[in-house]
């Protein structure tokens, strides 16, 4: 169950689905065992302190980006069992990465409960949550700049006489391809590159000229530039 803010969104969703609403969060949170929070960071305070009573012993899924277990336990109650969650915007397709930390409240048990549900959401990865500024550089910022690449690839593809929709098929499932080469490989990448280098041959002269031009100098650049900027936020 949902803690939710607007009517007109909690009715309509309620009549597409057919889950349960209610009128108040205070009920919801009262006839639920686990809640999901998944707020703007600005509207988690005022949504934590309005439901704190009811909210004791509970279970606490939050999907609020930049707001730590401790500040969770702080607005919510030491008594909430936490587990945070930062999924990337593949979950909407079931192919999603997300990043989970669980507070001491929450035993083994509970955390593989609700791992599981994430997993069926695509990947998960237990980290602290001191890396998960990097994740969200790594899993939640770079889905936009793989879009980038595989656009880039497409026009290419354009340039020497494709059209637009086509080039940007073959791009992007020659990316799917070499993603679940990496996935499900015991190589490298750096290995599974070797395998498509002929020496002399035009792959090789592609990934010079990349580097010549400074592509993995860009990439690098690209997400210590998010880190930074998701700190300020922070």
């Amino acid at each position: 169950m949902f803690i939710v803010r607007m009517k007109k969104n909690y009715v309509s969703f309620s009549k597409a689905t057919g889950v349960v609403s209610y009128k108040s969060n205070q009920t919801l949170v009262e006839q639920s065992d686990v809640v999901v929070l998944a707020v703007t960071p600005e509207m988690a305070k005022p949504v934590l302190q309005s439901v704190r009573e009811q909210l004791n012993g509970k279970t606490l899924i939050s999907i609020v980006g930049g707001m730590s277990i401790s500040r969770l336990e702080e607005i919510g109650g030491y008594s909430l069992k936490i587990l945070r969650a930062l999924p990337n915007i593949n979950v909407e397709i079931m192919a999603g990465m997300t990043a989970l930390a669980a507070n001491e409240q929450l035993d083994d048990a509970a955390k593989k409960q609700l791992g599981d549900l994430f997993q069926a959401l695509g990947e998960i990865s237990w980290q602290p949550e001191t890396a998960f500024g990097i994740f969200s550089a790594l899993a939640g910022s770079s889905p936009a700049y793989v879009d980038f690449f595989i656009d880039s690839l497409s026009r290419v593809g354009v340039k020497y006489g494709l059209s637009k929709a086509a080039a940007t098929k073959i791009a992007a499932q020659a990316v799917q391809g070499s993603a679940k080469m990496v996935l499900q490989s015991s190589q490298t990448p750096f290995e599974l590159i070797d395998q498509v280098s002929s020496p002399g041959g035009s792959t090789v002269a592609g990934l010079l000229a990349m580097e010549e031009a400074g592509f993995m100098t860009a990439v690098v650049k690209g997400i210590d530039a998010t880190i930074q900027k998701n700190n300020q936020v922070d």
